[in-house]
């Protein structure tokens, strides 16, 4: 399988408010970097398997609406604890629509996989993966 993979990133605040995540209840920042993988099984005509530059933009376009954002007053994760897992998922779910949408240009339709992995630092890591 091939993939090609994007990076950007979100500075984000919010809390999680559960008794679980001790300090992080309070509200806090967070700098997330986010690595999106697209795989296809196969390549074009023109040896790629995804335009690099769409998926940058696409990636782009779903970050902007979470930076600078407090997470706990964005309608999509009201009632949620948003989770560095939590947000890969939304993230994922996203790519998959722009996806499904042939946003990524003529050759959408062979991307079978995503992957959606947010840093919270250098030591630690969550993500999301599904076929589509």
């Amino acid at each position: 399988m091939f993939a090609v993979e994007v990076r950007d990133h979100i500075m984000i605040a919010h809390s999680l408010p559960r008794p679980v995540f001790g300090p992080a209840q309070a509200m806090h920042g967070a700098t997330f970097v986010v690595d999106a993988a697209f795989y296809t099984r196969e390549l074009d005509e023109d040896g790629l398997a995804v335009d690099i530059g769409a998926a940058m933009e696409v990636l782009s376009a779903v970050l902007k609406p979470l930076n600078y954002s407090n997470l706990d007053e964005v309608d999509v994760f009201k009632g949620k604890v948003t989770t560095t897992e939590v947000i890969a998922k939304h993230i994922f779910d996203q790519l998959a629509d722009a996806v499904a949408n042939k946003k990524l240009g003529p050759g959408s339709h062979r991307i079978c996989k995503l992957k959606i992995t947010l840093h919270e630092s250098h030591t630690a890591r969550g993500s999301y993966e599904a076929d589509l």
